[in-house]
């Protein structure tokens, strides 16, 4: 029979073992568990940030017109029929990407564009409209970024969809492409015209 002294080293020096053991584990599976958060993040499509206001009436509000228009915006102009509205700016490089996609829409006259100025010099914004062709039945001017915040506007530009009830029914958020608007816009305007 083994001394009790060499039975206690021996369960000491498994306890250390495990001991080590287990301080390697727990980082590595942190790690391991950091990896599989950015990873399931890479594949996630940052457009299809959910919106807590979708299924919600617009918020109430209020904006005057852009410099060198009459018309100005309100919740109540969104009340009636379907329409579409766009948060835009001037120094937004995106949105002069989009901008050509809007004027078509506007030519086309199937689709009611509203348009939400955001967090711009007025002069900048009345002549990027004037020289790039201006598609917004009635643009509000949010010269201080309030109302867009309350629209839930990460940044621009920023579409949503809103029915006749004056409800957002859809967001898309980044550049608006032919792509999203023959997939998931104009599928929301047919389905009212049916």
């Amino acid at each position: 029979m083994a001394p009790t002294s060499e039975i206690s080293g021996e369960h000491n020096a498994a306890g250390s073992r495990r001991s080590r053991s287990l301080y390697l584990f727990v980082p590595l599976a942190f790690v391991a568990a950091l990896v599989l958060v950015f990873g399931w993040g890479l594949t996630r499509d940052p457009g299809a940030l959910p919106s807590p206001l979708i299924g919600q009436s617009v918020p109430a509000f209020t904006l005057p017109p852009v410099a060198g228009r009459e018309l100005g915006l309100s919740s109540q102009d969104l009340v009636g029929e379907m329409s579409l509205v766009n948060v835009f700016a001037s120094w937004c490089v995106p949105c002069r990407e989009e901008h050509p996609l809007l004027m078509r829409l506007k030519e086309e006259g199937q689709v009611t564009v509203y348009g939400i100025n955001y967090k711009d010099n007025p002069s900048a914004a009345d002549q990027w409209l004037n020289a790039l062709g201006d598609p917004f039945t009635r643009t509000g001017a949010d010269v201080d970024g309030r109302v867009a915040i309350e629209w839930g506007v990460y940044g621009v530009p920023e579409t949503f969809v809103v029915d006749a009830e004056g409800t957002i029914v859809y967001k898309h958020i980044g550049v608006l492409t032919d792509q999203a608007l023959q997939n998931d816009i104009l599928p929301l305007f047919s389905q009212v015209t049916q």
